[in-house]
């Protein structure tokens, strides 16, 4: 059950540093400050689990190894005539024409779980020294292949045993956890194959018809996919820097369905991206109309898409010298009520500290000092901009929009 556990924290964080990466541009300090924020409210766990996996297991591993080790020096009771086949003496080490038998099969099993562990592994599509790190990991652990051959030839053929033991039920469980039938009964999520980041191969004209995702499954065209598919590539597609990309499908998602809000505030967002703040604008209030036709919306996650599509409109209206039709959209997620939900919540703040930044901008400074002080009750991270307040900065907004969520 270990491993199992490993895969479901592991699975969080994935899709945590998956998300942190759709938004681009800010500066390493603020990048971290937003992890550590996203971390808290996705519940992840803390980042001292990533090594506690390793420094118990293989210290737990040499002992065992050196344990033998030292019973088949010390000729244990049994050790002599235990085996079984050709290892009948297991205090000797390997020799003879089958002697290579185990040593290979153990450095092939120790490749072979190298090799399963990485497959499915989104990280290494992740763009950026993430991305490089993992694959210089990866090839790390491929070249130990070759150490441990030459160490299973210099140790008693007892230690080969348990090697062979470790690795071949590491790479069961490995399979297993492959398997969607085994993670539902554990109660692990399953990975669909829009989580693995897609390479895309465009051929002929610009049509967004044209775009083909090559997956692990083989080759898609984008006309087949949902519009919520067409959405998760687009954010993959963004990862890799691809925005042309990634707005020709989220273009056609929005042809398939015009209503999608989540498509339109990507849209948005990518746009601003590019800088084309009145398209990203026109996109962004496109969303706050589809989400705002029925009145004010009570679900989840319409309500987190609401309160995103205000504060990016906001963005792009003041961008533009729109004041006023910023303030507007920006004063609209203060009407909302305070969300439950951790991660909405602190899109909510973040709204407010949008909306504090831009009434500093046109004097009003008793109001936003009042939407400031919420922000710091709720995270006392923000108390590090009273120092606008006090400098009468109007600079305010620009920082806040360069410095934590900037395209």
């Amino acid at each position: 059950m270990t491993r199992s556990f490993q895969y479901k924290l592991s699975y969080r964080c994935s899709m945590l540093i998956t998300m942190l990466l759709t938004f681009l541009g800010r500066s390493f300090r603020d990048q971290i400050a937003l992890f550590w924020k996203e971390k808290k409210a996705a519940g992840c766990p803390s980042v001292f689990w990533f090594i506690s996996s390793f420094t118990f297991q293989v210290p737990c591993f040499f002992l065992w190894i050196m344990s033998i080790r030292r019973m088949s020096l010390d000729h244990h009771p049994g050790f002599d005539s235990g085996g079984f086949l050709w290892l009948q003496d297991l205090t000797g080490y390997p020799h003879g024409v089958l002697g290579p038998i185990f040593p290979l099969i153990i450095a092939g099993l120790h490749f072979t779980n190298v090799q399963v562990s990485f497959q499915k592994s989104s990280l290494q599509h992740v763009p950026g020294s993430l991305g490089l790190l993992t694959k210089i990991y990866r090839i790390y652990l491929q070249l130990l292949t070759l150490p441990i051959l030459i160490a299973t030839f210099n140790v008693p053929q007892g230690c080969l045993v348990y090697w062979l033991t470790n690795g071949s039920l590491s790479l069961i469980q490995l399979l297993c956890l492959r398997n969607p039938n085994v993670l539902e009964f554990l109660g692990l999520p399953i990975k669909k194959n829009p989580v693995v980041a897609p390479t895309n191969k465009e051929k002929g004209s610009s049509g967004v018809a044209d775009i083909c995702i090559l997956t692990k499954q083989g080759e898609i065209s984008a006309n087949s996919l949902s519009p919520a598919e067409l959405v998760v590539y687009s954010v993959k597609v963004l990862t890799d820097g691809r925005r042309d990309t990634a707005i020709r499908l989220l273009r056609l998602a929005l042809e398939k369905d015009p209503d999608h809000a989540r498509a339109l505030l990507i849209m948005g967002q990518t746009l601003l991206q590019n800088k084309q703040f009145a398209e990203a604008a026109e996109s962004l209030e496109s969303a706050i109309s589809k989400l705002l036709v029925a009145g004010h919306p009570t679900e989840v996650g319409k309500i987190d898409l609401l309160i995103l599509s205000s504060q990016w409109a906001g963005i792009a209206n003041i961008r533009q010298g729109k004041m006023e039709e910023g303030l507007l959209h920006l004063e609209r997620i203060a009407q909302l009520e305070e969300p439950v939900d951790p991660k909405i919540k602190a899109h909510y703040y973040d709204g407010l500290f949008m909306l504090a930044s831009a009434l500093l901008n046109v004097d009003r400074k008793a109001e936003s000092l009042k939407y400031l002080q919420m922000c710091a009750a709720y995270d006392p991270a923000y108390n590090t901009y009273f120092e606008f307040l006090e400098t009468d900065s109007t600079d305010f907004a620009s920082d806040l929009a360069s410095s934590r969520r900037d395209f």
